[in-house]
């Protein structure tokens, strides 16, 4: 997980230096056209093509629109945004998975993971500062952090998803598909602004599509390895990764309120991850 977590950084990084050039949608449809290649190669590797055969059509669809908002939005937060403070409001993601969870499944959240969803999304409203004199000091920044916001929500939502395809459809199907529709997606929606693309920036993209099928890889072996409560809090290390990449390439260092918010975001969630834990110790001991 930590290995999946950096490599998604620098491919972060990457997709944050095209946005200095290009377009939102165009960058979106670089991240899912560059990683395909890495997907189909290491399918043919093994011979299991049935394996991309998709069993349902229109949640792979309702899941390409997904990613693909997902994939925008964050595109343009980072475009607007210092990578870090990108990342803080994007981690609010598991919060609303938390939250979504309720009326898509009808599961049971008690009190103590309420609160801290509700803290965590205060401590959004930390970050974002509408109308104040922080990240949302000007009508950019504020667009960059309401951006952020959906990303972090679309997200949610196509994580939900996974979990009503998983039952009938392959992992390599999933991602597949995801990548594939992305691309067909964003190609489309990117065509009337397009940016012819710099011989120079074809290292980025390389970049990319590399880090995007080995962030892919590390995440679907850390989850094969262990169980998802051991290694979700790793996640937030991203938070490191993101400060570190803002100080060495845009000598930019997050201010007061972003390390408040970030504590207050990572703290619900690591809560929430705990609650969980404890939720299936007991589920456990009952059986």
């Amino acid at each position: 997980m930590l290995a999946a977590v950096a490599t998604f950084a620098v491919m972060d990084l990457s997709m944050k230096r095209l946005a200095e050039t290009y377009p939102a949608m165009q960058v979106t449809f670089i991240r899912g056209l560059a990683s395909l290649p890495f997907l189909l190669l290491a399918t043919a590797s093994v011979g299991r093509w049935r394996d991309l055969v998709p069993n349902r059509w229109g949640l792979h669809l309702l899941r390409g629109v997904l990613q693909v908002a997902t994939l925008y939005f964050f595109v343009y937060a980072v475009s607007r945004l210092s990578l870090a403070t990108a990342y803080t409001i994007f981690m609010s993601g598991p919060l609303l998975i938390t939250a979504l969870s309720v009326p898509f499944f009808g599961e049971r959240v008690g009190l103590h993971r309420w609160v801290a969803v509700i803290a965590g999304m205060l401590g959004v409203l930390v970050v974002v500062q509408p109308g104040g004199d922080g990240v949302a000091v000007s009508g950019t920044a504020l667009l960059g952090g309401v951006a952020a916001i959906a990303a972090a929500t679309a997200y949610a939502l196509g994580v939900l998803l996974i979990r009503v395809l998983k039952p009938t459809e392959t992992s390599a199907a999933t991602m597949f598909w995801a990548l594939f529709l992305t691309a067909a997606f964003a190609g489309i929606f990117s065509i009337k602004g397009w940016v012819p693309v710099l011989w120079d920036h074809w290292y980025w993209i390389g970049i990319i599509g590399i880090t995007g099928a080995l962030g892919q890889h590390f995440l679907t072996e850390a989850f094969r390895l262990a169980a998802p409560p051991v290694i979700a809090p790793l996640e937030y290390t991203a938070l490191a990764w993101g400060m570190l990449f803002d100080w060495l390439l845009w000598m930019t260092v997050p201010n007061q309120r972003m390390l408040v918010g970030a504590a207050i975001i990572v703290a619900s969630g690591l809560y929430v991850i705990h609650r969980e834990r404890l939720q299936a110790r007991v589920a456990t001991q009952t059986t």
